[in-house]
């Protein structure tokens, strides 16, 4: 017996040391690559700042999730902060260093209208200081066109091509799902036009729907079509956007031919003659001889040395600039999403820095919470107690939720492109007692009172529950109008005229008055300063964001340091990428209905328009149990 006891504890010794060996293996791989990560400063010499975005544009990168990461066994998708590619782009113009500027867009998902329009905006001044931007591109679609018509030349694959398709499509409608299952969708809301829950209870899209949809598509795709063609004259785009079976057939379905034609791009060539090109024109790369160089390779330098090689920004007193990027969700929540106790810390900190001369708000978020929202809304009213000019710059998207914490601004700022307003509330609840009958599971039971149980999801949702649900939804209406209404000096009756859960574009936004001024986040710093009085040139930007824990970190650096190979980028395949869009919007759909999160205030379907990862929707939180625990407790708020 003891001689077993002996073997047994000499085992649990050794799988013991064999675990700790292998965390420690792990642990160093995963801070080698965080290392080799690190961007380095003396790559930057003469030659390409390469921009080679693999991935998404977004305003605030979303926090990599460490146990995702792990149990998949495949890197995220990367995201690009968009103010770090300004910058880079804003120093690459009067850098020596920097002689052109190359895009690399093949493995490129896409970005929000206004954030790329931003980033076409930088490009122009670059090529105004008299150095080129070339791109490259397997095949381009509306995104990635978006960026590449501001090069000086733009280069595509023999086998690619340019295709411009334009906003809109299908929408998802459960309703005959939820029929056949035997689940209610239990729906509680405000608003004519809040089509949020609109896939819950309906088989198509309402007309009030399609209405607002209609007028916001209309003035999102003008202004995407009109910097394109601002930005590249020369491009034939009638037929391609009115007739496009007509012209690719004139070519005999060669795509890239019609592209050539019809002047959306300069070159076909390779990759490799894309490098070669730009290798004969900038020399070859750095810290390679040129017996090791590979075809292709030419001086190049990222966006992210460039950056470590010019410095934080720090000259004159500092404006606090603070993002909520995504869904807006109660609690604690990493990058990309916009948790209320984080926004709100973050806020808090910034005024308690007695440097802090401004707050500028960045705001790129559909929406979600009440609650969540209100908690981020009141930190901004504690900096305007404190006297500092408060001032938000509406990104991508800045609806429902999005524009409740705006409220509180002396000043809003958006671009025409920029979908606001969406001033609705709504709140959902599934019902299951059809379901379980099928199953032959009844419910009985003792009420102590009318809304003892509720809300009962086995047994059926009470009449009494829905009434007092929906007087707590509607009252939660009025506050939103009251607030927007005191905000923007209106009446209640005048915001509500404009409201009723209807989003708007930006240029119409402020024609009615929910924004003050069409303008970027440039606009809204320099507003900010003046409203501080500040003197120009002698302020800088202080972002203020949520710092990652240790493992993130090093997950994140991994991410960076082993992109993952590039798959092919052909039209065909990036059709295909919109199948996974699509799972991922019937997730999302299903998540909002299953998911009780009290009342919210979200736009679903302005995720679609803004582009990016934002299009993932709002999470889950919780278990199931104390979701519905919680349910009845947020909405009677």
């Amino acid at each position: 017996m003891v001689e077993v006891a002996r073997i047994l504890w000499k085992f649990v010794i050794g799988v013991k040391d064999l675990l700790a060996l292998i965390f420690l293996i792990l642990f160093f791989a995963v801070l080698f690559a965080l290392l080799a990560a690190t961007p380095n400063p003396g790559m930057v010499r003469d030659g390409v700042l390469l921009l080679d975005l693999d991935g998404f544009v977004s305003e605030q990168p979303a926090a990599v999730d460490p146990l995702d990461t792990l149990l998949s066994g495949a890197p995220p998708v990367r995201e690009y902060r968009q103010r770090d590619i300004i910058r880079a782009l804003k120093i690459a113009r009067t850098e020596p260093s920097v002689k052109a500027v190359a895009l690399d867009l093949d493995g490129f998902l896409g970005g929000g209208t206004v954030s790329l329009a931003a980033i076409g905006t930088e490009l122009e001044a670059v090529k105004k200081a008299g150095k080129p931007v070339y791109a490259y591109a397997t095949a381009y679609m509306d995104s990635g066109y978006q960026l590449a018509s501001h090069a000086t030349e733009i280069w595509v694959n023999p086998l690619g091509g340019a295709l411009l398709t334009g906003p809109g499509g299908s929408q998802l409608y459960y309703k005959g799902l939820l029929e056949k299952t035997g689940i209610d969708a239990r729906v509680y809301r405000v608003g004519t036009f809040k089509s949020a829950v609109e896939p819950f209870l309906r088989t198509d899209q309402s007309a009030e729907a399609k209405e607002a949809l209609a007028a916001v598509y209309a003035e999102f795709w003008d202004s995407r079509l009109t910097e394109i063609k601002t930005a590249r004259p020369a491009a034939q785009l009638d037929d391609i956007l009115t007739r496009p079976a007509d012209a690719i057939e004139s070519v005999k379905g060669d795509a890239t031919k019609l592209a050539l034609d019809r002047k959306l791009v300069d070159k076909a060539g390779t990759r490799i003659a894309f490098g070669d090109y730009l290798a004969e024109k900038y020399g070859q790369p750095f810290d390679k001889d040129e017996d090791d160089t590979r075809p292709g390779e030419f001086a190049s330098f990222s966006a992210a040395a460039l950056l470590a090689s010019a410095g934080a920004q720090d000259d004159g007193d500092p404006i606090a600039v603070i993002t909520a990027a995504g869904p807006i969700i109660d609690g604690m929540a990493g990058a990309g999403t916009a948790g209320s106790a984080t926004i709100a810390k973050l806020i808090y900190d910034a005024i308690a820095e007695d440097d802090t001369k401004a707050i500028v708000l960045r705001v790129d978020s559909p929406g979600g919470s009440v609650t969540a929202s209100e908690e981020i809304r009141v930190a901004l009213e504690a900096a305007k107690a404190r006297k500092l000019p408060v001032v938000v710059s509406m990104a991508n998207v800045a609806a429902s939720g999005g524009y409740w914490i705006a409220t509180p601004a002396d000043a809003i700022f958006a671009q025409p492109a920029t979908i606001t307003g969406s001033i609705g509330i709504f709140g959902i609840i599934p019902s299951a007692e059809n379901a379980l009958a099928k199953l032959g599971i009844t419910t009985d039971g003792v009420k102590t009172t009318p809304l003892s149980g509720e809300p009962d999801i086995a047994g059926g949702i009470s009449p009494e529950f829905d009434r007092v649900t929906q007087a707590v939804v509607e009252d939660g209406y009025t506050d939103f109008l009251t607030r927007v209404a005191a905000a923007r000096g209106k009446t209640v009756a005048q915001v509500d005229a404009i409201a009723q859960g209807r989003i708007w574009a930006g240029g119409t936004a402020r024609q009615l008055g929910l924004v003050d001024r069409l303008g970027g986040m440039d606009d809204a710093l320099a507003e900010a300063a003046k409203l501080a009085k500040l003197k120009d040139d002698d302020w800088h930007p202080r972002y203020y964001e949520a710092e990652p824990d240790f493992l993130t970190a090093m997950l994140s650096g991994a991410v960076s340091a082993n992109a993952p190979v590039r798959a092919p980028q052909d039209m065909f395949a990036r059709a295909g990428s919109y199948q996974q869009a699509m799972i991922a919007t019937i997730m999302r759909d299903l998540s909002l209905l299953m998911s009780a999160r009290g009342a919210q205030v979200y736009c679903i379907e302005c995720g679609a328009m803004a582009g990016g990862a934002i299009t993932t929707g709002a999470p889950a939180s919780g278990d199931a149990a104390s979701r519905w625990m919680k349910a009845f407790e947020i909405l009677r708020k």
